[in-house]
């Protein structure tokens, strides 16, 4: 059980997928304009983050490894998580339009992001075992929610700041970015 919780307070937070990983920025820049949308975008990333974990776990451990085709990996993870990301679409246009429509190239996006895959193949090259997996996927997922929606109230409260024309727009987003990645840094201490 401390294996567990090690696993999963590194992967949310001293080793944050968004903010010391650098992977997933595209979604992470793109939707965090608005709390609502942000915690939508990080709940879909939580599900299929968590999804894929396990389901890749399982076709890695029980018909790669045995039938030795583990190079197919890469390919059977992006097809697992497509499935899955069509899945969270269908469902968020018929149960939340808004959101739907506020998400808009992001959702499909979660596909291609690479902190999707990344996880899948942490997952297998750090020889975890399936509730590990699962467990490094969700703390992962969460890591990444917590930065979206922290990201999305910063942008939030200072949009409407006198800021610089030179940093307005993405300069100050990124810049923003890198001090909480910086933050984040703080949490190292924590191993």
């Amino acid at each position: 059980m401390r294996e567990l919780l090690m696993i999963a307070v590194g992967a949310a937070f001293i080793n944050n997928v968004v903010l010391s990983q650098f992977l997933g920025i595209c979604a992470f820049v793109g939707v965090s304009k608005k709390t609502e949308t942000a915690a939508g975008m990080g709940a879909a990333v939580v599900f299929v983050i968590t999804i894929s974990s396990l389901i890749a776990g399982v076709i890695y451990k029980y018909i790669l490894t045995p039938f030795d085709v583990t190079y197919l990996q890469t390919i059977v993870f992006i097809l697992v998580i497509a499935a899955l990301v069509q899945f969270v679409e269908m469902v968020v246009k018929k149960y939340s339009m808004s959101l739907y429509n506020a998400l808009g190239v992001y959702l499909p996006l979660i596909t291609t992001n690479c902190a999707v895959l990344g996880v899948a193949l942490i997952n297998v090259t750090k020889n975890y075992s399936i509730l590990e997996g699962v467990v490094n996927g969700f703390a992962t997922a969460v890591g990444f929610l917590i930065a979206i929606v922290l990201m999305a109230g910063i942008r939030e409260k200072t949009e409407y700041n006198d800021i610089p024309e030179s940093f307005k727009g993405s300069p100050i987003v990124l810049l923003t970015a890198c001090l909480m990645a910086i933050a984040f840094f703080g949490f190292s201490g924590l191993k």
